[in-house]
């Protein structure tokens, strides 16, 4: 599903365009693959029932069913006014607020939504919500529960079986909170991995994520059975995003794929055939666009090939507000997407709005009412088969299912099967029963950068480790193992060590992403401070056997990294059961580990930091096992391309952080801090940070100031002297919460202005820009071919502003220069 990404007018995304002429979006059926949803989905008296209803439903009534709210933004009570068919669960919404819900309270709120839809109206007609939720690594919004590893660890392990197994735990747990939908499997095949959402997709290979659709699905439903319902155990699948969300231009998240209608089938559409055919009750609908038409509006794809040649007999679902980004639509009102085959809008704000305009369009003709009919025919097939009506009513929230030992252990078992051996030059691992060990790097003892995005809270980065107290931390795991087969452990935050260890584990990797911010520019990894390598090579230095744990969402350009090492693990984003990495890496006392490296690459592994990958340094299917002879030769560390002409040199911050390469730090009397995500705990106490909702979910940084304190966003030295030769300025755009006493300036490259004026005159509380041109820095002696402090904002006691951007902008008039600061 998609996020809080809140589009509250006509949506329009501009794309780059690729060379040569563009690709046409016509479909033709007879090239898609054939599939047909099982006669189990229905049956002929669930289709008796569905059409007494019909002929009962008023138009509101039928309206109500193919519109989705969110619940930070209903109530049940609103539900006696406005009948709506569904409500969901986004990646940051709780019950009543709190996103550390139990599953009793998640219960609770699913069963107040559903008493008050099924109150009958004057017609007598009464129809129970249906209740969905982003269930995508497990069911990862409530604490405690069990948490697997994402999709691109488990496509690692090349195991549909175990796939099968992790969909039934998913399963059981998301009914045991009282809920019956889940937005997954992701079916996405991902191209280009500086796409965001990379780790939601199993593999680049189109067979590994057609065989595991089939196990995924099967896993959550269940086998359908004709004339029975899904048990309590079960809950119904969402296939998404149909489609091609791993195929758009340049990896960007909700982009267009510019290809062929070849390609898309023969790359893109592989997983869905298999997911119908298991009996897919769902299918959601992709933000992304094919050939800049977007695929919330595109008939051919919705009605033609899905409904049509693949035989899909459930509903599809849109994502959140993504009907919104239809031309010609507003996110309330798209009479163009129930058209081309919508069959749901995902409303979570604008429910309200859509609801009323697509009334009005249902009585005059606009949306057919043959359309109209079908759309909530299939909703209400898919609410039957849950066992949502009296009718055989099947009765979910068995709470002991949440985080259940069994559950657990299915989750460490994948969490070893999805580690892929790159190296282990000298044989280094396993780690010997004995051994002294250091355990160091900023992934070694953190829940947050072990478990990603998807975790309690949309972009996880607020996770701790009491939110799964069943769990473990990498270093935990390893701490245990080795203390049990006779050696000790240490763990040092910044690879300090009193006594020399035997071998040392370094484990780090990305910090917490979802979605579109995690799109990056460049697979190299951490191209502006490369201190873990830094803490590689000094380990290294010292004659220390060293061990590199990487955590990621997706493969890096890492070649420095692994000639440091000796020995290289892929570890992905193994979830709560860190203890699975500790299974694999340490031997007990009779010298064997508990489980061997099994998992092979998903993905091909670059060999440099271009994308889409030219040439792999590890191909798909690569993995090392332990007895295997291989030493890894020092590989090249050449990036393939030149960074200061491709790394991102205008966005500096945008989405709620710091855009790659830069980096976000606070600097006051004390000294100087890195803010690496969500709440900053200062200790010099002059300048508190915080992630605020302005339009969408966490987009603002929120900054206030005790004393003299400034923020930076600094990276690589940029060469911005092609924006400073083409009239461009740095564009802010702030919401001055309160003005602060002494200046507030805001400098680049070294030199600052004086903003104070501005600052004053804003309106406070509201969005405001300012635009400060190149000229004037570069005027004022700053070195624009070299660029380490691309925005610095100064302040002063009582001044207190949000972030939503810093970038550089091309501006078209002719700005004056502030005041320089003397």
């Amino acid at each position: 599903m998609a996020t809080a990404l809140l589009l509250t007018g006509t949506a329009g995304m501009a794309m780059a365009e690729a060379p040569g002429e563009a690709a046409s979006a016509a479909v033709h059926p007879d090239l898609w693959p054939a599939a047909k949803s099982p006669t189990a989905i229905t049956d002929p008296a669930t289709e008796a029932r569905i059409d007494a209803t019909l002929a009962k439903m008023t138009i509101e009534q039928k309206v109500g069913q193919i519109v989705q709210a969110d619940i930070s933004t209903i109530t049940p009570k609103d539900l006696e006014t406005y009948p709506l068919g569904s409500i969901l669960a986004g990646g940051n919404s709780g019950p009543n607020g709190n996103e550390r819900s139990s599953a009793a309270d998640w219960a609770r709120l699913v069963g107040e939504f559903r008493a008050v839809s099924q109150r009958p109206q004057a017609n007598g007609v009464a129809i129970p919500i249906i209740f969905g939720v982003d269930a995508v690594h497990g069911h990862n919004n409530i604490p405690g529960a069990t948490l697997f590893p994402h999709n691109i660890g488990l496509g690692a392990a090349h195991d549909p079986e175990l796939i099968q197994r992790i969909g039934a735990v998913t399963a059981a747990e998301i009914s045991g909170s009282g809920i019956e939908w889940t937005f997954a499997p992701t079916l996405a095949v991902p191209q280009d991995l500086r796409w965001g959402r990379s780790y939601e997709g199993y593999s680049s290979d189109p067979a590994l994520v057609a065989a595991y659709a089939k196990a995924m699905v099967t896993g959550l439903q269940g086998p359908l059975v004709p004339g029975r319902s899904v048990d309590a155990s079960h809950v119904a699948a969402t296939a998404k995003h149909f489609l091609a969300d791993g195929g758009t231009f340049e990896g960007r998240d909700q982009g267009d794929a510019k290809i062929g209608e070849a390609e898309l089938v023969a790359k893109h559409a592989q997983g869905y055939p298999a997911a119908i055919d298991a009996g897919a009750l769902t299918v959601m609908a992709s933000f992304s666009s094919w050939n800049g038409i977007k695929n919330h509006g595109n008939k051919g794809l919705l009605t033609d090939a899905l409904k049509g040649r693949m035989g899909f007999e459930g509903f599809v679902v849109g994502d959140w507000n993504g009907h919104g980004q239809v031309a010609g639509c507003t996110v309330t009102d798209c009479p163009q997407s129930i058209n081309a085959g919508l069959d749901m809008f995902m409303a979570p704000d604008s429910w309200k709005g859509l609801y009323e305009t697509t009334v009005r369009q249902a009585k005059d003709g606009t949306i057919p009412a043959a359309r109209l009919d079908d759309a909530v025919r299939r909703i209400l097939r898919v609410k039957y088969k849950l066992g949502l009506f009296d009718v055989e009513h099947v009765d979910r929230g068995n709470f002991a299912a949440v985080g259940a030992p069994e559950h657990l252990a299915i989750a460490r078992e994948a969490v070893a099967k999805s580690l892929v051996l790159l190296k282990n030059n000298g044989s280094v691992l396993p780690i010997k029963a004995g051994a002294r060990v250091l355990v160091t790097g900023p992934g070694a003892n953190s829940m947050a950068i072990q478990s990603g995005g998807w975790t309690i809270s949309w972009q996880g980065t607020d996770v701790t480790h009491a939110d799964f107290p069943n769990g473990q931390t990498i270093w935990e795991g390893m701490d245990k193992a080795v203390r049990e087969a006779g050696g000790i452990a240490t763990l040092s935050e910044d690879g300090f060590y009193k006594e020399k260890p035997d071998v040392a584990v370094v484990v780090f990797g990305e910090h917490p992403y979802a979605e579109f911010q995690g799109d990056v520019p460049t697979l190299d990894y951490q191209p502006a401070e490369a201190k873990d390598l830094a803490t590689l090579k000094k380990l290294k230095a010292a004659g220390i056997p060293v061990v590199a744990v990487f955590l990621s969402g997706r493969p890096m350009f890492t070649n420095p990294e692994i000639n440091a090492v000796d020995a290289f693990v892929a570890a992905w984003l193994p979830g709560s059961q860190g203890a699975g990495v500790a299974d694999v890496l340490v031997a007990g006392k009779d010298g064997k580990t508990a489980r061997g490296f099994t998992g092979k690459l998903p993905f091909a592994w670059p060999s440099d930091a271009r994308s889409p990958i030219e040439k792999a340094q590890f191909p798909v299917g690569y993995g090392l096992a332990y007895g295997d002879k291989v030493k890894v030769p020092q590989l090249s560390e050449k990036l393939g391309l030149d960074l200061a002409g491709i790394l991102n040199v205008e966005n500096f911050f945008s989405g709620g952080r710091a855009r790659a390469p830069w980096l976000l730090s606070v600097t006051d009397a004390g000294g100087s801090r890195q803010v690496e995500s969500g709440p900053v705990d200062s200790s010099y106490g002059l300048l508190k940070t915080r992630s605020v909702d302005v339009a969408a979910q966490e987009d603002g940084k929120s900054f206030a100031w005790s004393g003299p304190a400034a923020f930076h966003l600094t990276g690589p030295g940029a060469d911005m002297s092609r924006q400073l030769n083409n009239s461009f300025a740095l564009r802010i755009d702030w919401r001055i919460d309160a003005v602060g006493s002494g200046l507030t300036q805001v400098e680049l490259g070294g030199k600052a202005f004086d903003v104070s004026g501005w600052v004053k005159a804003a309106p406070t509380g509201q969005v405001s820009t300012i635009k400060i041109p190149l000229r004037c820095f570069a005027d004022a002696g700053a070195d624009l071919t070299k660029v380490g402090y691309a925005t610095t904002v100064h302040g002063d006691k009582g001044l207190a502003l949000t972030l939503l951007s810093a970038r550089i902008e091309a501006v078209g008039e002719n700005l004056a220069c502030p005041p320089t600061v003397k």
